[in-house]
């Protein structure tokens, strides 16, 4: 859900699965056509992926931030742009939003960290395969084999200083959106 851009909240459930998992199966297809050079290859890993990812990426979306299917695409994408850029919420009747979304973040965020191992792992593998298609395979095969590497690399160095900054950002929002919720609070208890 971290990885979720902003635009895809304006998305109902089913439009937010087509996106993310017609990425999803873009980009490995395009590597299984690029390694292997068979478009039947690509189009299997396109449908497949396509359909398992997208199921997996809008339930989890759901799951960790069930208010977000009673709100309009228009409040939703403003909690997320708000939230993911450490902002105040425009609308104070979103500020609730704002704490649930930016607590989901954080729920998504310690779920991730604890399989960031199995990243490690696909990327000591990654290397194993780049070394054995370097020394066996064609050019192809080891140009893919080392972009793999490369991106399993940038992962690992890239996205836990992204997580820390987005998780930062959504802790400002959080806390603009809850002196905006306490204020409301204490201007109707009087």
């Amino acid at each position: 859900m971290i990885l979720v851009p902003g635009p895809l909240w304006q998305r109902g459930p089913v439009s937010r699965a087509l996106g993310a998992g017609l990425a999803a199966g873009v980009f490995f297809g395009a590597f299984v056509l690029v390694e292997s050079g068979s478009w039947l290859g690509a189009v299997v890993v396109l449908v497949v992926l396509s359909l398992l990812y997208g199921t997996r990426v809008a339930r989890r979306m759901g799951r960790a931030w069930p208010a977000a299917k009673h709100m309009n695409a228009a409040d939703r994408a403003a909690v997320v742009h708000a939230t993911r850029r450490g902002e105040a919420i425009a609308d104070p009747r979103l500020a609730p939003s704002v704490a649930e979304y930016a607590d989901a973040l954080r729920r998504c965020a310690e779920e991730d960290r604890l399989r960031r191992w199995v990243v490690l792992l696909v990327t000591v593998l990654a290397v194993a395969l780049a070394v054995y298609d370097t020394l066996t395979g064609s050019t192809r095969e080891t140009l893919v084999s080392w972009l793999v590497v490369v991106l399993c690399l940038a992962d690992l160095m890239w996205w836990p200083r992204r997580r820390g900054h987005l998780l930062a950002q959504a802790g400002r929002a959080e806390a603009s959106a809850r002196r905006v919720t306490d204020a409301g609070h204490t201007t109707g208890d009087s």
